[in-house]
């Protein structure tokens, strides 16, 4: 069944993107507690931003790959959740091992938030293009960016950390379908 294998895939790309938080709390610690949810919302539009560009110029200057800026999505978007529960901190104030939880259970969460829409939209997101995930994750930027102007606050729309969340299944999917995309012309 195809859910059984998109949520393998998914796993393997959560668990690439924990390898790479995890060696970076082992470089800096956990500074990145002090950042403010826009600080964070700005890294990952710097980040989607630059994908954007790329598909539309269909070259790079520098050679950072799309894949490492789809993983540095998850990896803040991860981050600003972890923020909205706990708050933004004055100094680092949480261990490596503690940041390294909160980091696991968020992605438990965000994988079974994608097993249900998945199984609601039936796999849609295999047949749409790369590009419309990029824009998908610009656009749900801007809705926070959007909410983060108006303190919080919406009417009839979901929050900050279902946008955040849906991120993080965007950026997912793009990485299961640049990695099959690179096996098929292998």
């Amino acid at each position: 069944m195809h859910y059984l294998r998109t949520r393998q895939q998914a796993e393997e790309v959560v668990t690439d993107c924990f390898q790479l938080f995890s060696k970076k709390l082992k470089d800096y610690g956990t500074a990145w507690r002090i950042l403010r949810l826009p600080s964070l919302t700005d890294q990952i539009f710097i980040k989607v931003q630059r994908i954007r560009t790329i598909e539309e110029k269909k070259q790079q200057m520098v050679q950072d790959s799309i894949e490492n800026e789809y993983v540095g999505i998850i990896n803040y978007a991860i981050m600003a959740l972890i923020q909205l529960d706990l708050g933004v901190s004055d100094k680092p104030d949480i261990d490596i091992a503690q940041a390294e939880n909160l980091y696991q259970k968020k992605a438990r969460e965000i994988l079974a938030l994608m097993d249900r829409k998945n199984h609601d939209y039936g796999e849609a997101w295999r047949d749409m293009r790369i590009s419309s995930y990029t824009d998908l994750i610009l656009q749900k930027l801007l809705r926070i960016k959007q909410i983060e102007d108006n303190q919080g606050a919406t009417l009839v729309s979901e929050g900050i950390d279902a946008n955040y969340m849906d991120i993080v299944n965007y950026a997912i999917f793009a990485l299961i379908r640049l990695k099959e995309e690179k096996t098929t012309k292998s």
